[in-house]
């Protein structure tokens, strides 16, 4: 169970670093603007805060993999509170972007959070 835990914590990882390199680099490049529905005036308007966007996203994957290599009962405590970050930060952008987000970040989070829990 805890390795199972532990791919699901580096996929919501990667996830999240992808997410990075979309938002950060690629946003008004045409496969960022696919991905995201985006029109090119609109995607160059709006590229530095996307950036900013894409920085969150990277705390976000950063304090998932230090608690991947972190001793417990650190590497524990930030893979909890980084997940947790993750499903309300897609809770949020589901509420308020796109219904897609939610099964994109939220749900494989829940899920490695749940198998987090059940590893212990």
């Amino acid at each position: 169970m805890n390795a199972l835990a532990l791919l699901f914590v580096a996929l919501v990882a990667a996830i999240h670093l992808y997410i990075v390199v979309l938002e950060a680099f690629l946003w008004t490049k045409p496969l960022g603007m696919k991905i995201f529905k985006t029109e090119p005036a609109f995607a160059a308007a709006s590229a530095t805060l996307a950036a900013n966007q894409g920085l969150y996203n990277g705390f976000l994957a950063a304090g998932l993999l230090y608690g991947l290599v972190a001793a417990d009962p650190i590497g524990l405590h930030f893979k909890l509170f980084f997940l947790g970050c993750v499903i309300v930060a897609g809770l949020v952008g589901a509420a308020t972007v796109s219904k897609r987000i939610l099964y994109v970040q939220s749900v494989p989070a829940a899920i490695a959070l749940a198998l987090v829990l059940a590893a212990r």
